[in-house]
């Protein structure tokens, strides 16, 4: 007989278990990535994240599981339902707690499904919604799953989609180009040619670059990067969740997945972009810089990824959610997919014509940006 049971911390689950449930090229999803985000101090209860996973179990055998997260309001998500929250509250309900299947603070799709076999990743969608009733919580919501997971839901998932700006290095997944020369070429003139004006600025400026990974990163190193999250954060007035433990925990269970792209010059570390790498795919997650150079941005965050990729032969290269200035060098628009368990049937009615124009326009929106690509006709566009 299949149980359920909730846990309020994966420390208590094995990461043997775990990890057995997903084939780990999405570092996201890893034990290690998100026992360490609780263990580390970067959910704090205050800020509305309290763990809650949903596991499956065959007698001792741990079949299925989903990460996920009691929330007490709607930030750090990325899918955002703060129109749903003020017209639940017109509507005389509580739209909080709500129950966040996914990873906290990270925009990027990978598992939430976590099983061998899709019968089981039903059971656990099936799962989800009767806990979600049971537990009189307003809802389930299961974001940036991919499109196989997606394609699993029912009718009673209401489904949202938005938009990503992604590089490939082929549509079909195999190798175009072999260097960033051999990228450079497939784009138009123009755009070729200020590339090309970007990355010479910034080299004529003095910059130098070292990519490190976990097992190469020093402790000052993970101090400056850590340093320079910080500063973007205070710099755009957010609150910043990740602590120094968290990145120094990451170099050490995580050591090949971690990788940090470090400008210097003059001797100093002056910037750096924090990925993550999974599988055929660099992440890229944060960045910070305490150098206002023009152009540096650009080259730690982008070029510099593009480069490593090109360099490790990995395929993909996804460098988080929003931003149009990443069409001109090179990322295309990828849909990305959430699902969404409204335990009140009503206004899950009163949602489900929302959710088919926001749909529409996303497509609509999609579909103009490539017909604006940077790329020469002849360049595939990424699936």
């Amino acid at each position: 007989m299949t149980t359920v049971r909730l846990f309020r911390s994966l420390e208590d689950l094995p990461a043997a278990d775990w990890n057995a449930l997903h084939d780990r090229s999405n570092p996201f999803v890893e034990h290690a990535f998100l026992a360490g985000l609780e263990t580390t101090g970067c959910l704090r209860p205050g800020w509305g994240w309290t763990p809650k996973h949903l596991t499956l179990w065959d007698g001792d055998a741990l079949i299925g599981a989903v990460p996920g997260y009691e929330k007490m309001n709607s930030h750090g998500e990325f899918v955002f339902d703060h129109a749903w929250a003020a017209a639940w509250q017109r509507y005389g309900r509580a739209y909080y707690p709500k129950w966040l299947l996914g990873v906290p603070y990270s925009p990027v799709t990978g598992p939430r499904l976590l099983a061998r076999d899709d019968a089981t990743r039903r059971l656990l969608l099936d799962t989800l919604a009767s806990q979600t009733t049971h537990t009189r919580m307003s809802g389930a919501h299961i974001n940036f799953l991919p499109a196989h997971e997606d394609a699993l839901a029912g009718e009673a998932w209401l489904s949202r989609c938005d938009v990503q700006f992604h590089w490939r290095n082929g549509a079909d997944g195999t190798p175009r180009w072999r260097d960033f020369p051999d990228f450079l070429d497939a784009f138009v003139h123009k755009r070729r040619k200020a590339i090309r004006q970007e990355r010479e600025k910034v080299a004529r400026a003095g910059f130098g670059f070292r990519v490190v990974h976990g097992d190469e990163a020093t402790a000052a190193d993970l101090l400056a990067m850590h340093q320079f999250y910080l500063t973007t954060f205070a710099e755009k007035g957010n609150s910043p969740a990740l602590t120094l433990d968290f990145l120094r925990h990451l170099a050490r269970t995580l050591p090949r997945r971690l990788v940090l792209i470090l400008a210097e010059r003059d001797g100093r570390t002056v910037a750096g972009a924090l990925c993550l790498r999974g599988g055929n795919t660099l992440y890229g997650r944060y960045w910070g810089s305490d150098d206002a150079a023009p152009g540096l941005h650009f080259e730690t965050c982008y070029y510099q990824g593009i480069d490593y990729c090109l360099r490790e032969g990995l395929t993909r290269f996804e460098p988080g959610a929003q931003g149009e200035h990443k069409i001109a060098r090179g990322f295309l628009p990828v849909l990305t997919h959430s699902r969404h368990f409204i335990a009140d049937t009503d206004f899950a009615d009163a949602l489900r014509g929302w959710c088919a124009d926001e749909r529409d326009s996303v497509h609509r929106y999609r579909d103009a940006v490539l017909a604006h690509s940077p790329f020469r006709a002849e360049t595939p566009a990424p699936p």
